[in-house]
């Protein structure tokens, strides 16, 4: 599932919300009944950032979130070297950080999460800050690695193309306090060919009507500041 919407609606508030990082002001959040928590192992969230540790390697990076759920030294390491493989990393598995590409220190990041085995995967804008050729190889990638652990995925983005692409399922979010603004069920094929899937007029009639959703929020969003500076103005000193 995406969430899409315009800067300002509460995505990755929503993604908190659910990770247990906020505490909803009312009602719960929970998974097979059990209300959510940080720590919770059936969780895993992958920031906007990698947040690597700049001094350890890559292996040791995916090690150190092992470490910090219970698992033994043997178990760190053979979860970790399973998923770099998984991620096409294991040949860079000594190196640091700062000697990989933006797109390769994602996909340390994103191991690192999925070595934990999470049922749900949080996905917080994870490839927004890539340039554009590494942003559609992750997605490719993204969609590899879904097809062979099936795992349940919300994905944050202001992408309307990633989100097509991606997701089977778009929940498009209203500024606040309006929520949620309209849901669109994704039904193209799976396994997705990127540039098949592109050229079809089922991708690009989806892409046109999440485009008009997203311009009226947008709109209405701008009519009710115009509208409160306006009341501010009248109200004088």
């Amino acid at each position: 599932m995406a969430l899409l919407g315009p800067s300002g609606c509460g995505k990755s508030t929503m993604l908190n919300l659910l990770s247990g990082f906020l505490k909803p002001t009312a009602g719960r959040v929970c998974i097979n009944g059990q209300p959510v928590f940080p720590e919770m192992q059936a969780l895993g969230y992958v920031f906007q950032t990698p947040n690597l540790f700049p001094w350890l390697s890559v292996e040791d990076n995916v090690c150190f979130g092992l470490k910090m759920a219970g698992k033994n030294a043997v178990e760190q390491r053979e979860k970790a070297r399973q998923y770099l493989s998984l991620v096409g990393l294991e040949a860079v598995a000594r190196d640091l950080p700062h000697q990989l590409s933006g797109g390769m220190r994602q996909r340390v990041a994103l191991a690192r999460t999925l070595a934990l085995e999470p049922d749900i995967l949080l996905m917080d804008e994870p490839f927004a800050a890539l340039d554009a050729i590494t942003r559609i190889q992750m997605n490719e990638e993204l969609l590899r690695l879904w097809s062979e652990l099936s795992q349940t995925i919300i994905f944050i983005t202001h992408d309307i193309d990633e989100a097509v692409f991606l997701a089977d399922r778009v929940v498009v979010l209203g500024l606040p306090p309006n929520g949620i603004d309209s849901e669109i069920l994704i039904d193209l094929p799976r396994p997705r060919d990127r540039h098949k899937v592109r050229s079809t007029a089922r991708f690009a009639d989806y892409g046109d009507q999440l485009m008009h959703r997203i311009g009226a929020i947008t709109q209405l969003g701008q009519s009710a500041s115009l509208n409160h500076s306006g009341a501010r103005q009248n109200a004088g000193p």
